[in-house]
């Protein structure tokens, strides 16, 4: 069966596959957003990490007529009420920069004690056929804001995360590591026992 993984990103796509194989999920022809060139981009403009996932795997499951997954995925910091959450991307400005990002955040949390650093990442994932939705699934990781960056292996908000039980960052874990215990890597595992206990997709 084929499916549009909503990403540019081939890599991106081969750790989902790696996610999904290793769960048991066989059987997949993988295509990305590379493969369809043609397809307008989707504005997310919905108020939940949901929404805007699932509007995204509708939109490029109409677009692609090929059955669609799509993430949208953010950070959520209990001291800024939420914040940035669904603008986690953008929250520094347009256009997207990671960097300017963390400074932002580091910035808002300044006066900010270590006890109520709290955040936590979450990602939900979409999946819709051409003619309908099908499931929205989510999951998190809970930890804190540290004071500096640290560590070189993630993006976004990575190097500013810190794992209490590890005391280190999502960048200072490798990717075998980072996708035992993030929000994504959850995600997926819980689309892949969707996908093996539904009908359709049985092996």
């Amino acid at each position: 069966m084929r499916l549009l993984i909503a990403t540019t990103n081939r890599g991106k796509a081969r750790e989902i596959n790696a996610e999904l194989l290793a769960e048991g999920v066989r059987d997949l022809e993988l295509l990305t957003l590379q493969d369809f060139p043609g397809i307008p981009d989707v504005v997310e403009d919905q108020p939940t990490f949901g929404g805007n996932a699932m509007k995204k795997a509708r939109h490029y499951a109409a677009h692609s007529n090929v059955l669609s997954l799509a993430d949208d995925s953010g950070l959520c910091v209990d001291a800024l009420g939420g914040a940035p959450g669904i603008y986690s991307a953008r929250y520094a400005g347009e256009p997207c920069d990671d960097a300017a990002n963390n400074r932002k955040l580091l910035a808002a949390l300044k006066d900010v004690p270590p006890e109520k650093r709290h955040a936590q990442f979450i990602c939900a994932l979409a999946l819709a056929l051409p003619d309908k939705p099908l499931v929205v699934l989510s999951d998190y990781v809970a930890g804190g804001i540290g004071y500096i960056p640290r560590g070189d292996n993630g993006f976004g908000y990575d190097p500013l995360f810190v794992l209490p039980e590890l005391g280190l960052t999502t960048a200072e874990l490798s990717m075998e590591q980072k996708s035992q215990i993030s929000h994504r890597g959850k995600a997926v595992r819980r689309l892949a026992q969707w996908l093996l206990e539904n009908p359709i997709f049985a092996p």
